[in-house]
């Protein structure tokens, strides 16, 4: 194991820290920024805490470098598992570097807690983890520490996994969502509007045996049993299914939204997004971005395209390089003789670019640190959700939440895109969104202000990873793993 080797002068610093966290990074996605996240407000909190961080090689060094600790000595990156285990780009690589990497990691944590434990000559007292490496609820009891996974995703999504049982005993399981596709998942509490074909494959139907379904229903089985369980979120914006969690729940706490509670550092603007955007109109600007993992179609890239041309629609685009390359012709010509009408680039300071009076729409995947970051930007979306919680994102979105739209037919077609661009920035029910989303927006702002839900359920948090330990860790030898 090798921790990264500009952090090894700080060893001497914390030669003996009070108390020694294990934090589990799964190293696929936008997981393990997250996770960093709340790390750096842990350790905030409590800087003679020493916080390990066991990832991979190559997810440690890409998030190191976007993430920035150099103010926390007690956050040291360390690298458990090789690289083979995290190449992956795109869908079924992806997919089949997850289950590689699911296979090697109980024993890769296993002994990377033992190495870090000797490294520093203090033994872990609690085990972080991201919610997916749901066997490190074992490790954590055999040591009779506290298990705190986090979960980055929805209270929602997190609802679907904890009652899979229920679900597959209610609906049986199918190879496709087409025979109960319009069923309401109405055995979970809040999900009065929620389709079984909203549910996240491997739940009700696709492949049940894949490696990954059995992690998320294994997962949805033991979390109920975790020291607490923390969420990206705040209790007021999904009451109904954060209550219904916490009935299952030994304890669990929403302390977000991070992009509130603990904001990015400066994000470059290399383009010159900001001075773009303030060359135009209030609520009047499209920001296009997919996330990091999966793009449409080079045919949806086209359609979209399109769209923003028929309608004139002003727009900052975030598009990988290997992408821009599917756009048409007559398109990027456009926008280079004429600035004003759009802007394609490989990267953007997406909450600066959310929190600008410009900002009238963001046209999403529906990942839910997007979400969560529109949310506290007052922003309405129009979705596409491509893989995992995202289709059942959308759904929330559109039919509890009401801040934004999907596109007709489910895919990007320039008709479609046409339609929710006009529903969203000039239509009645597009200012209904707007004033929807604003409540939420002052929600989550009181949600993190000092006294608030967030901020107690913080204050728990770091009681549980810092604290003595006490009668609530020692009831864990009492559950049956």
């Amino acid at each position: 194991m090798a921790t990264n080797g500009h952090h090894n002068h700080n060893h001497q610093l914390h030669h003996h820290p009070r108390r020694h966290v294990a934090v589990c990074a799964f190293p696929f996605g936008t997981h393990a920024a997250p996770l960093l996240l709340l790390v750096k407000r842990l350790a905030a909190a409590a800087p003679d805490v020493r916080f390990s961080f066991l990832n991979t090689t190559k997810s440690n060094s890409l998030l190191f470098k976007a993430i920035n600790v150099s103010g926390f000595p007690n956050i040291v990156p360390c690298s458990i598992m090789p690289d083979d285990h995290d190449k992956g780009d795109g869908g079924h690589h992806h997919l089949k570097a997850i289950g590689v990497f699911l296979q090697a990691a109980p024993d890769g944590v296993r002994r990377g807690v033992a190495e870090i434990e000797a490294a520093v000559g203090v033994a872990v007292s609690c085990l972080i983890t991201d919610a997916f490496l749901w066997f490190c609820g074992e490790i954590a009891d055999k040591k009779g520490v506290p298990w705190v996974p986090l979960w980055t995703a929805s209270s929602a999504s997190l609802s679907v996994h904890v009652h899979t049982d229920d679900l597959r005993n209610k609906f049986g399981t199918h190879h496709n969502s087409g025979t109960c596709h319009e069923k309401i998942a109405d055995c979970i509490p809040g999900m009065s509007n929620v389709r079984i074909s909203d549910l996240p494959l491997g739940v009700v139907f696709g492949d049940l045996d894949s490696p990954f379904s059995k992690m998320l229903h294994n997962m949805g089985l033991v979390l109920p049993k975790a020291s607490a369980v923390v969420i990206n979120s705040f209790e007021e914006l999904l009451p109904a299914i954060t209550r219904d969690l916490k009935s299952k729940m030994r304890c669990l706490l929403n302390v977000g939204p991070f992009a509130l509670t603990s904001p990015p550092q400066v994000e470059s603007d290399q383009f010159g997004c900001l001075e773009w955007m303030d060359q135009h109109k209030v609520g009047s600007v499209a920001y296009i971005s997919f996330g990091t993992v999966a793009t449409p179609s080079k045919e949806e890239i086209i359609a979209l395209a399109e769209s923003l041309e028929a309608t004139g629609v002003p727009f900052i685009w975030s598009l990988k390089d290997s992408a821009k390359a599917q756009l048409p012709l007559s398109f990027m010509k456009r926008i280079e003789s004429n600035k004003t009408c759009g802007m394609v680039i490989s990267w953007a300071p997406q909450l600066k670019l959310l929190a600008h009076p410009s900002m009238g729409v963001f046209i999403t995947h529906c990942g839910w640190n997007s979400i969560m970051e529109s949310i506290v930007n007052g922003v309405p979306l129009i979705c596409r959700p491509i893989l995992g919680d995202q289709v059942l994102n959308q759904r929330l979105i559109e039919s509890v939440l009401k801040f934004g739209t999907g596109i007709e037919g489910g895919t990007i077609t320039k008709s479609g895109t046409m339609k929710a661009l006009h529903q969203v920035l000039s239509s009645h029910e597009g200012k209904q969104m707007r004033s929807n989303v604003k409540v939420l927006k002052e929600l989550a702002e009181q949600g993190i202000r000092s006294g608030s839900t967030s901020n107690e359920n913080f204050k728990v948090l770091i009681e549980l990873v810092t604290g003595p330990t006490n009668g609530r860790v020692v009831e864990n030898k009492k559950s049956e793993w």
